[in-house]
């Protein structure tokens, strides 16, 4: 909290004091913690968010909540499990036939501790955080193309720091299973498609970012005893989701290049001093082809 409250005084509250009212925000990962943060913003600023959860019980208790608090009306609500590849398709599918977007808020995330495998035999982290972000932004790309001041923000971890990006074992099956180091590979993997996708798409503003620590559920439950440790200096869930609502909504983002990682409203070094975790271009490209090869194969061939 300590480094968000000193960052803070630098801010420029008028960045984020803006009526984002008929542009269309969807947010994963939005029933609890930064992503309904993020979401509960973009709606007292007036613009149309998509809330996409796993958990209908809690999406519909968020979803109530945010337009009791907000009074805005214009809250959706998507049930799709981000580990699970081909409802990620199918719903992108059908969302691009019934909606627009400007803005792309990848929050959804997990920290399993133990190596589990989903239906599609998919280490669970890798599924979720990496292979599910991979395909909900390629499948929505082309709604965002045709979107005036376009963006894609993903929500890392300044964990991702202590990795170097291994494309020789993405799902984790290699060794002991750490479930905080594979997640924060993950968020490592999430930096490389930032890079890559903002050299790709030239038309759309990409980021990915840091929250800080926050005091969210997703960290009392994955680190407990980090938890425990450090609870009276986490960040509000609020605080967590400040620079992803600045990404959101802030004209100053976009003056910025696109591809960069940022804290606290600022572009960061995504490698330490001296540090070993840098990769050749070729682990980059190579990572985008395998993550696209991985798509295709749950992307299934609509008749007709």
């Amino acid at each position: 909290r300590g480094g968000y409250e000193s960052a803070s005084k630098h801010f420029n509250p008028a960045d984020v004091e803006v009526d984002v009212a008929g542009r269309s925000f969807l947010v994963t990962g939005a029933n609890s913690g930064i992503g309904k943060a993020t979401a509960k913003e973009i709606a007292r600023r007036g613009g149309t968010v998509h809330l996409v959860c796993r958990n209908k019980q809690r999406a519909e208790a968020a979803k109530e909540e945010i337009v009791t608090e907000t009074g805005n009306q214009n809250i959706f609500l998507h049930i799709v499990d981000i580990s699970n590849p081909k409802e990620i398709w199918k719903f992108a599918e059908k969302f691009k036939n019934e909606h627009k977007l400007n803005v792309l808020i990848n929050n959804a995330g997990c920290m399993v501790n133990n190596r589990e495998l989903t239906e599609d035999g998919l280490e669970k982290n890798f599924a979720t955080n990496t292979l599910g972000t991979y395909i909900m932004t390629t499948a929505l790309l082309p709604l965002l193309e045709k979107a005036a001041d376009a963006r894609v923000i993903t929500v890392s971890s300044g964990g991702m720091l202590v990795q170097k990006l291994n494309i020789s074992d993405l799902q984790s099956g290699n060794g002991p299973f750490d479930g905080t180091m594979v997640y924060a590979q993950n968020k490592r993997q999430q930096v490389v498609l930032t890079e890559q996708w903002a050299k790709a798409y030239r038309n759309i503003h990409f980021s990915v970012m840091h929250p800080g620590w926050a005091d969210t559920p997703a960290v009392r439950l994955s680190m407990p005893d980090f938890y425990e440790r450090m609870k009276n200096s986490l960040r509000t869930e609020a605080q967590g989701a400040d620079t992803v609502l600045w990404l959101a909504v802030a004209a100053e983002t976009t003056k910025l290049p696109s591809g960069l990682f940022f804290q606290d409203r600022q572009p960061v070094p995504t490698h330490l001093p001296l540090a070993w975790t840098h990769s050749p271009p070729e682990d980059e490209e190579k990572l985008m082809e395998v993550l696209e090869e991985f798509s295709q194969k749950f992307k299934s061939v609509s008749p007709g």
